[in-house]
């Protein structure tokens, strides 16, 4: 082979998009059976067994683009209707109306009414695909930012505005980022991390690491609080109990969620009056 030096303008200008075939086998299959699927006023059960008894699977993919949600989130939320109950096709064959009773509880009815009977305009899949792409990335910001912004507003409502956020604070030997440091960045006596999710991820382990690292950071009388909440921990309990691990063993001095709200305003107050803040 001759040996040439290649220039860089002229890779460049021979690069071309690099597109794929999104659709599989699941997905046509999908698309056949939603361009037979009887358009109604409103919907039964016996339509959504219809769907399941026919193609678990695809059926439950159908159910799920009626509601509009992804997997992850579809799971996390049927799991935790169902609580300890499995949510695959031999659950399903076992209890079949007790099944499709929890799917009902979604909305899905309703849903299946409204995306049937509505009227389609040519912007539809330009939205779809805003949804799809950039709302998904949106959406996945907006579920920790939300619990982000219920802890502070308890933090606020306790402190006022005397404390640090989203910072990185500094301890006796190393530093590390966090949500809350109160009074201040530069000697928290209290340490907060909020985490909020809707879906399974990376994520949800590297919190792990997030907080090992305040951990090691802060002062041993600094107490370090971790706010949370989102379904999906269920799916993700070997994360979540080494989490509960970090706090029976000290390490964090407790763990919150929404339903907690009242006890992480209660324990913020008795903090403030312990460090005299």
């Amino acid at each position: 082979m001759e040996v040439i030096a290649q220039k860089l303008d002229d890779i460049v200008d021979s690069l071309q998009p690099l597109t794929v075939e999104w659709k599989d086998d699941t997905a046509r299959r999908v698309i056949e059976r939603l361009k037979t699927f009887p358009v109604k006023k409103a919907y039964a059960i016996g339509d959504v067994k219809a769907l399941l008894d026919e193609n678990f699977d695809d059926g439950i993919l159908i159910l799920r683009l009626f509601i509009g949600l992804s997997k992850d989130q579809f799971e996390s939320n049927l799991r935790g209707i169902r609580l300890e109950k499995s949510i695959g096709i031999k659950s399903y064959r076992a209890d079949r109306n007790g099944f499709i009773e929890d799917l009902l509880s979604t909305g899905l009815l309703e849903a299946m009414a409204e995306e049937a009977n509505r009227k389609p305009h040519w912007s539809d899949v330009l939205v779809e695909r805003l949804r799809s792409g950039r709302g998904s990335a949106i959406s996945g910001q907006k579920r920790g930012r939300g619990v982000e912004d219920f802890a502070e507003a308890i933090v606020r409502k306790v402190f006022g505005s005397n404390f640090d956020m989203r910072c990185t604070f500094s301890g006796p030997k190393e530093k590390a980022k966090c949500d809350f440091a109160i009074p201040a960045k530069s000697d928290p006596r209290i340490v907060i991390e909020s985490k909020g999710y809707g879906a399974t991820g990376s994520k949800m382990t590297d919190i792990i690491g997030d907080i090992e690292q305040i951990m090691r950071a802060k002062r041993p009388d600094t107490a370090l609080l971790f706010f949370t909440d989102g379904l999906t921990w269920k799916q993700r309990k070997s994360d979540l109990r080494k989490i509960v691990g970090f706090q029976n063993s000290g390490g964090i001095t407790r763990i919150y969620t929404y339903a907690m709200a009242d006890q992480f305003e209660a324990d913020l107050r008795q903090l403030k009056a312990e460090y005299r803040l």
